[in-house]
């Protein structure tokens, strides 16, 4: 597949189905809650603006998507900021550039909309995910990650 024949769009309520599937082959694992919260918040809310897409092909199957929002100062954090929280490209479909692409088409439009920096988290052992964030881009942040157990 050539990754020209890769449209990029904003995501639709209607993409759920497709976004669950791509992240079940993904992370073996089902997370349709998770998905639908999301979807509410930022596809349905009128509070949000939309900054979520989707990668299809020329048939209208959607195969990757990216998932983000923008900051509205959360713990001073400027309001030219997003953050990247969610991204999948079906794993028949990867390593073809959709990836790349998703990362592409999300920073120009997050630029349209006046953000200048995006963050986003990876877990410190998932060696793939970092790689490819280093390869868009990406670089250690002045942001330091805190958790606690319970």
């Amino acid at each position: 597949m050539n990754e020209s024949k890769i449209k990029i769009r904003l995501m639709k309520e209607d993409d759920f189905d497709a976004i669950v599937r791509i992240d079940e082959r993904v992370h073996n694992a089902s997370r349709p809650e998770y998905y639908k919260a999301k979807l509410e918040r930022f596809v349905q809310s009128k509070d949000c603006i939309p900054t979520s897409l989707v990668a299809e092909t020329e048939d209208g199957t959607v195969v990757g998507f990216v998932m983000g929002e923008l900051y509205i100062g959360e713990y001073g954090i400027s309001d030219d900021r997003a953050t990247l929280d969610t991204i999948g490209v079906d794993p028949a479909h990867q390593n073809k550039g959709i990836g790349e692409q998703l990362i592409q088409e999300f920073m120009d439009h997050l630029r349209s909309l006046g953000i200048r920096r995006i963050n986003t988290l990876v877990d410190w052992n998932n060696f793939t995910l970092i790689q490819f964030f280093s390869a868009n881009q990406f670089s250690l942040s002045k942001t330091i990650n805190l958790a606690r157990s319970l």
